[in-house]
């Protein structure tokens, strides 16, 4: 393999990819510092990018990437003349544990009977050791957001809909708060968790959301962030049994990734729900988020945030179309969402639901009241949504425009031949 051979690199980036939070918690466990961690596992990936188009991809990549963040560990040590219990138990890991072997990082079986006091899951102590109280939610989930979900700061300022240097302050100040405070690296006690739990749950949607419609790239979905945030959501249901909102989040995951089969064509195009055969959707899925949704209504305190979310996302599941689709019901749904937590994206989505329920003369007026603010200023779907109202209301001239502006704004490939397709079908 030549030194310009790109496998290599392609290699590093699907292994950082999918094993970098699972990296990163494991350095963490191991040196107790979650900023040194984070830079023992850039220094392994930088490594990586020089080693492996040279000498070929190693048969354990995430392995070997695990085993030089614990050699630039010790050396670290070393540096500090730190030569306590901690570089001793370090150093007699990597000399007799499973680091020479390039054993996986973590265990991360998904079935596992879990002891709600013994949780041993890298990833799930990563994501409550960002949501520690001393960060604001902000901070949190960003970094969580960074660390766990692998997005880059501009992806991250989408997300929150801020300038990109407001995203890199809140990480870097989050990182120096969780050293000055002298964190721990666990998942807390029972006791502790409820404090956490919101930004727990919104850390995971989050992810989640990311994986189900990139916000960049040449894919339509990132399916290992989704999956991941399926996975930690289940284990999230067995260390909180008695939340009904854990539920109704595992509920709403489950919901919309049964419509990934359906969602991206034979060459990865976008595939709207409209085209769906919904013959691909994934039953066993649908049969597991309604049965989460159902143990989180027998808590009997009415559905919340993401209870609201998974029942929207019931109502497409068991439709056998979009006409046949209960949008009233939607509606509804939509406004008591709007009530309980206020925001530009839930307020877009309903005018959407409006449209289907009432026509598009009515859901322009909301759609319209969205666009003097600054939520979508650099977002596609607010121009995305008004071109295909203003399409379907007969304003040819009108639509044309909105839909070359979300062109320019689309950050996604894939999504942006959708939008290119409906600008050419004008």
């Amino acid at each position: 393999m030549s030194d310009s051979d790109p496998t290599g690199r392609k290699a590093v980036a699907a292994v950082w990819r999918i094993d970098s939070a699972r990296i990163i918690g494991a350095l963490t466990r191991y040196t107790g510092d979650f900023a040194l961690a984070e830079d023992l596992a850039q220094e392994a990936l930088a490594e990586a990018l020089v080693t492996w188009p040279r000498e070929g991809v190693p048969n354990n990549p995430a392995g070997w990437l695990l085993t030089v963040g614990r050699r630039r560990a010790i050396d670290a040590f070393r540096r500090r003349s730190t030569r306590d219990e901690k570089y001793a138990a370090l150093a007699h890991h990597l000399t007799e544990g499973g680091a020479l072997t390039g054993a996986e990082p973590g265990p991360a079986p998904d079935d596992v009977l879990w002891d709600p006091d013994q949780i041993d899951d890298d990833t799930l102590k990563l994501i409550f050791t960002s949501c520690h109280p001393v960060l604001s939610r902000e901070a949190g989930v960003a970094l969580t957001l960074r660390v766990i979900g692998g997005l880059t700061s501009d992806e991250i300022a989408r997300v929150f809909l801020v300038p990109t240097a407001t995203v890199q302050a809140r990480i870097t100040r989050a990182k120096k708060t969780l050293g000055a405070a002298g964190v721990p690296f666990e998942v807390p006690p029972v006791s502790e968790r409820p404090a956490r739990l919101a930004q727990v749950l919104s850390v995971i949607y989050l992810i989640f959301t990311e994986g189900s419609s990139a916000s960049s790239g040449d894919e339509v979905m990132r399916l290992d962030l989704a999956g991941e945030a399926q996975r930690l959501a289940r284990i999230l249901s067995r260390l909180m049994p008695e939340e009904p909102e854990v539920h109704s989040l595992l509920a709403l995951l489950e919901l919309t990734a049964a419509r990934f089969p359906a969602r991206r064509g034979p060459d990865g195009e976008t595939v709207l729900l409209e085209d769906q055969d919904r013959r691909r959707w994934d039953r066993s899925a649908i049969a597991r988020g309604r049965a989460a949704l159902a143990k989180a209504a027998d808590a009997g305190r009415g559905y919340g945030y993401y209870g609201l979310q998974a029942a929207i996302a019931e109502c497409h599941a068991l439709a056998p179309s979009v006409e046949e689709t209960n949008w009233a019901r939607i509606v509804l749904l939509y406004e008591g969402l709007g009530r309980l937590a206020p925001s530009p994206v839930v307020e877009l989505n309903r005018a959407v639901a409006v449209s289907m329920a009432q026509g598009p003369e009515v859901a322009l007026p909301i759609v319209d009241s969205l666009a003097g603010g600054d939520a979508f200023k650099d977002s596609h779907q607010l121009p995305g949504v008004r071109g295909e109202l203003l399409r379907r209301l007969g304003r040819v001239d009108e639509a044309r425009a909105a839909l070359e502006e979300a062109v320019r704004l689309c950050g996604n490939e894939r999504e942006r031949a959708v939008l290119t397709r409906k600008l050419a079908d004008l």
